[in-house]
């Protein structure tokens, strides 16, 4: 390639602007400059995208493929979660910085208020934000666990089948350990202040299930499928809440999210749904963790 072919290409990859002296650099000074600040995942990000823009050869893909799934882009900046009241009133306190505050409800759910680290979120983080949050600090890890547990299980309800997903992921912290990656429920991805009875445009899905913050920006969402997912008030069919759901996995997806459902009856009915969802947390960790 050209320099001016390099530079076109940099700059299609949204890498411009470039100092003001990139001119009096090597084809190969050019591109370590304008690459050398980026982290770990921001390339891997890079090179993914490099290999689908030039049709890589197969050994190429291979190579790219051994940097793991791609995660989401950009920083996590609100997690607010484990509500077990009415809905929080969420306000901007400044839009063009995206900092928001909780004006209403605020005593029903937690908010995560520390930087996400590369290696995401794990269970001993999450309980060191929380022994803070309660005046803990200094006391046994496995009582302030415990306590962070009951109330993450409060925020689940009567919903007996993500209890199920709770319970059994609590089991793997007991057998291997806080430095796996902290499971969360009921996380709000966003807020809508209608109702559909105010607005029919109201947004859907306003709350994830469960939520896994893992390495490299990977954030994996956990959805319990209970028959509201499916059918009517009547317990018919329902096509149109299905294509619903559907519709806003594909959006997720696409935004570099992964999703996994789970339908109620599927942990309600097993005699022992245990050993389902901890071959699925296994699959998951050696895919993320391994």
């Amino acid at each position: 390639m050209t320099r001016v072919q390099i530079e076109d290409f940099f700059e299609d990859l949204g890498l411009a602007p470039w100092p003001e002296e990139y001119a009096t650099y090597t084809k190969a000074g050019f591109a370590y400059t304008i690459l050398k600040d980026h982290d770990v995942q921001s390339l891997a990000d890079l090179a993914r995208d490099v290999a689908q823009r030039i049709a890589a050869p197969d050994e190429l893909m291979a190579l790219v493929a051994r940097l793991g799934p791609s995660g989401v882009s950009g920083a996590l900046k609100n997690l607010i979660f484990a509500a077990d009241g009415p809905k929080p009133r969420i306000v901007f306190r400044d839009a063009i910085n995206n900092d928001i505050a909780v004006v209403e409800n605020e005593q029903y759910c937690l908010v995560y208020d520390r930087p996400l680290e590369p290696g995401g979120l794990t269970w001993r983080q999450l309980t060191a934000w929380w022994a803070d949050r309660e005046g803990m600090t200094g006391n046994p890890e496995l009582g302030i666990a415990r306590s962070l547990y009951q109330r993450l299980n409060r925020s689940l309800g009567e919903n007996d089948a993500e209890r199920r997903i709770l319970r059994a992921y609590a089991q793997r912290y007991v057998r291997l350990g806080p430095d796996i990656p902290a499971l969360l429920p009921q996380v709000y991805l966003h807020y809508d202040p209608y109702s559909k009875q105010q607005a029919p445009t109201t947004l859907s899905r306003q709350r994830m299930d469960f939520l896994l913050l893992l390495p490299n920006r990977a954030r994996v969402v956990i959805e319990c499928d209970g028959v509201q997912h499916y059918a009517d008030e009547r317990g018919g069919a329902s096509p149109l809440r299905y294509a619903d759901m559907v519709a806003e996995d594909r959006e997720l997806r696409l935004r570099g999210y992964e999703v996994y459902r789970f339908g109620g009856a599927e942990l309600l009915q097993r005699a022992q749904p245990e050993e389902l969802l901890d071959r699925f947390f296994n699959a998951l960790a050696e895919r993320h963790l391994d």
